[in-house]
């Protein structure tokens, strides 16, 4: 079996060379994982800059509504994701479980992002000077994460980056990429 990417909410193959995803507890490799080209990558971004403006558009609490629907998918399918984690890191399902949970508690704080979102106002913060802070989403943002935490660091980044109106290009580790690409396709 050969674990593709995810480009615009769909399987996409891409780059001519792949690499083993080993099961630490049997030392076997049961399927491969396919090594991004710079085309690849390229198609990536292109896909989240054309998401982009309409992403941007959207009202944030249609956006933390998104959030708040992941949390509950990821909630109902933890068990699957747990099995990833486990089968190609090869830690106990209660620690599995466990860096999960500190996951989706990150995808519920990005569900309150309409306040968040709301800024500041300081009215004289000087001699006839007020004072406001605005918060603007930034384009595509991208995240690359390590082998140690292969559900908990993607969910650090990307529910908030996205839950604030940006898109994302996530890169996770070779050696355990099942579980982000779990994620994604929920």
């Amino acid at each position: 079996m050969t674990i593709t990417h995810w480009i615009n909410g769909e399987p996409a193959a891409g780059g001519e060379r792949s690499q083993p995803v080993y099961d630490p507890a049997t030392g076997q490799s049961a399927q491969e994982v396919q090594l991004a080209d710079r085309a690849t990558v390229e198609r990536a971004i292109a896909a989240a800059e054309q998401a982009y403006p309409a992403w941007r558009d959207t009202p944030p609490l249609k956006r933390a509504r998104i959030m708040m629907k992941l949390k509950d998918l990821l909630e109902q399918h933890a068990d699957a994701v747990c099995q990833l984690i486990t089968a190609e890191h090869g830690k106990v399902l209660s620690d599995a479980l466990g860096e999960l949970q500190r996951g989706i508690e990150n995808i519920e704080y990005a569900g309150y992002v309409p306040e968040l979102l709301k800024g500041e106002h300081s009215k004289e913060a000087g001699p006839g000077i007020d004072s406001w802070s605005e918060f603007q989403p930034l384009g595509v943002v991208a995240g690359i994460t390590p082998f140690n935490f292969p559900a908990m660091v993607p969910l650090w980044m990307w529910p908030m980056a996205v839950a604030c109106g940006n898109t994302f290009v996530l890169k996770p580790s070779e050696r355990v990429p099942s579980a982000a690409l779990y994620i994604a396709r929920l």
